[in-house]
């Protein structure tokens, strides 16, 4: 619930800060995407297998928190630097983005594990059961 509210919170900053065309919060969000992760939302739907599900229901937890500290970094240089338009927008996207994928990139060094997965909760795939989870 909190990752929507975040979104929320962020599509409406871009919203006031100059940010129209719904291509255009397609574009931010995938250069937001490609600096946490990697990869675009389309491209990391690919690598879940997924074809019409809402790629944020299929994430783990981790992919989650990187989301959303992508994003929420993203609104915090939104408000803070008072982006206008576009270009500015998506200067700020990439930067918190930037932030979320730095942050990222060190706990797999130090954890030894890859953040972004395969994994999802779609029937029949070979998803981990998280300890959370163990009671659906």
């Amino acid at each position: 619930m909190r990752s929507i509210a975040i979104r929320e919170e962020l599509t409406e900053e871009w919203n006031s800060h100059g940010v129209k065309k719904q291509i255009e919060y397609a574009i931010l969000t995938a250069e937001i995407s490609k600096a946490t992760f990697g990869l675009t939302p389309i491209e990391y739907k690919g690598l879940k297998g997924l074809k019409k599900q809402n790629l944020r229901d299929h994430m783990t937890d981790l992919e989650l928190i990187f989301s959303m500290l992508g994003e929420a970094s993203t609104k915090e240089i939104v408000v803070n630097t008072d982006t206008k338009g576009f270009a500015q927008n998506k200067r700020a996207a990439k930067a918190g983005g930037k932030i979320a994928g730095d942050a990222r990139k060190q706990l797999e060094i130090k954890s030894g594990k890859k953040v972004v997965t395969s994994e999802n909760y779609l029937p029949g795939s070979k998803m981990k059961v998280l300890p959370h989870d163990k009671n659906k």
